[in-house]
């Protein structure tokens, strides 16, 4: 007699699509989330990248290095050359992922041949993807890659807007966010600072869309933002489950697999007394005026302090010039004063673009760091427990700055002069102030704390893994069916 039996159909294997905006700033953080699912949860992740040309470099030797349940796909490239010259970051971003919402769709469609997509995570100036995955029958979560201040913020933003009539900044007043220390208007983060501007009406338009979202995915821990976490974490009809899940920073502080200009660099911090370097790097996408950067040379010059100085072409006209601009061939060396190196060499060390920021954090010589304050960087600084000067240029990283100096207590900020400039003398009184003086002492000291509560976080039973394996749980038994 012929054998009937059937052979039942295994049910497909959970995936997470992840959609971060173009740029390192917030691939990164969403890596480091994605290893974490991965890594401790096996569920597998899928990039799905939006570009406006080739991938940078850096894109790709880090998505390259990934493990093997992360894969990535760069989607085909978006035209952007109908848009003015001078279009801000905000509406950039945003058109690229929304000209690549077709794209996006495809993408998810062939994940699902053989996958079941459990979720699509996408950043923060992403919501458009949330009516593509709504289509498709896929759960939308946000991942917010900057401090929980800034995320209280964004969702009381749309009431702000209702309410306040002339420009932030012109309120007499510093404005209440809920859960947060008081910020002045001029404070607040950049694209909302004119109102009639793109930036603007594109940041208000992805806060308002927030509470389509499942969930928002924080990269922040209860230690660092107590009240803002405790705020976001009440359940409120329309808003959606805040998972505070950081910090997530790169931790990798191993030198296989460095080149040699990194080398060079570890090597030269070994040979530097424990705690007595101030590192100074304004990020991936920081820069600043060529007057600002002869004024950090020679304040760097006058502390007398031994530095580590991450150079990068200098821009008179915006302060993220390096965000969306691949590898140049113009030598950043060559715009600082002359002498400067010659005067300095043996104290100090200058490099050019790039330096292996994870190892040098973690590095014992390395005793404070200054920074524009992006929140990955304060993330890793806090991880490394190095105190901080607090030098915003863009974005958010003014209310960093002040969550910093206010509210966490571990940093100091320079003061800006009357021609805009942060002077060689304040570089040099603040500098010595974090490496010498008695205030450096009391940030060192409350960072060696938010360190170990930050080690605490992402430990086995730490609250932030906790709400990882929460989400992890919750799309490993997710019953979704992708529909056409």
């Amino acid at each position: 007699m012929e054998d009937q039996r059937v052979t039942p159909t295994l049910p497909l294997s959970p995936v997470v699509a992840m959609m971060p905006s173009p740029g390192m700033g917030h691939l990164i953080p969403m890596i480091e989330f994605a290893k974490r699912l991965f890594l401790n949860h096996g569920l597998h992740v899928a990039f799905l990248i939006p570009t406006d040309g080739p991938p940078s470099k850096a894109q790709t030797t880090v998505l390259s290095s990934l493990p093997r349940g992360i894969s990535h796909v760069f989607l085909p490239p978006v035209t952007l050359s109908d848009l003015p010259p001078d279009t801000k970051i905000e509406p950039l971003i945003s058109l690229t992922v929304l000209r690549s919402l077709p794209s996006l769709s495809h993408s998810l469609l062939s994940l699902a041949a053989s996958h079941r997509v459990a979720a699509l995570v996408v950043d923060l100036f992403s919501t458009d993807a949330f009516d593509t995955a709504s289509e498709l029958n896929i759960p939308s979560y946000v991942y917010f890659p900057a401090p929980a201040m800034v995320l209280s913020f964004a969702l009381f933003l749309p009431h702000l807007d209702q309410q306040v009539q002339c420009e932030y900044r012109d309120l007499p007043e510093p404005l209440k966010i809920p859960g947060c220390v008081p910020v002045h208007g001029k404070e607040l983060l950049d694209p909302i600072q004119d109102r009639k501007d793109d930036a603007y009406k594109y940041t208000l338009y992805h806060a308002k869309r927030y509470h389509l979202a499942e969930g928002i995915i924080e990269n922040s821990f209860p230690e660092v933002e107590p009240d803002a976490i405790e705020f976001l974490q009440k359940k409120e009809p329309g808003r959606p489950l805040v998972y505070t899940v950081g910090p997530l920073v790169n931790e990798d502080s191993s030198r296989t697999g460095v080149d040699g200009a990194a080398e060079e660099v570890l090597k030269w911090l070994d040979d530097q007394p424990r705690g007595s370097v101030i590192f100074v790097c304004f990020g991936s996408g920081g820069t600043l005026s060529s007057a600002q950067m002869d004024e950090v040379a020679l304040g760097l010059e006058m502390s007398e302090q031994r530095f580590l100085w991450v150079v990068r072409c200098p821009n008179d006209k915006v302060a993220n010039a390096s965000y969306f601009i691949a590898d140049s061939n113009v030598d950043p060396l060559d715009f600082l004063p002359k002498g400067f190196v010659d005067r300095t060499k043996g104290r100090g060390l200058v490099v050019p673009s790039w330096a292996p920021q994870a190892q040098v954090l973690s590095h014992g010589s390395v005793g404070g760091f200054v920074t524009h304050c992006g929140w990955n960087s304060v993330l890793e600084s806090v991880v490394n427990g190095v105190p901080l000067v607090a030098w915003p240029l863009y974005a958010e990283q003014k209310m960093n700055a002040v969550l910093l100096t206010q509210g966490v207590k571990v940093a100091l900020r320079p003061t800006v002069g009357e021609n805009g400039l942060v002077e060689r003398k304040e570089i040099a009184g603040v500098v010595k102030m974090l490496m010498e003086g008695e205030e450096g002492k009391k940030l060192r000291h409350r960072m060696k704390e938010l360190k170990e509560a930050a080690s605490a976080a992402v430990k086995e039973n730490g609250s932030s893994t906790k709400q990882i394996s929460e989400l992890a749980l919750k799309w490993k038994g997710a019953k979704t069916t992708v529909s056409a």
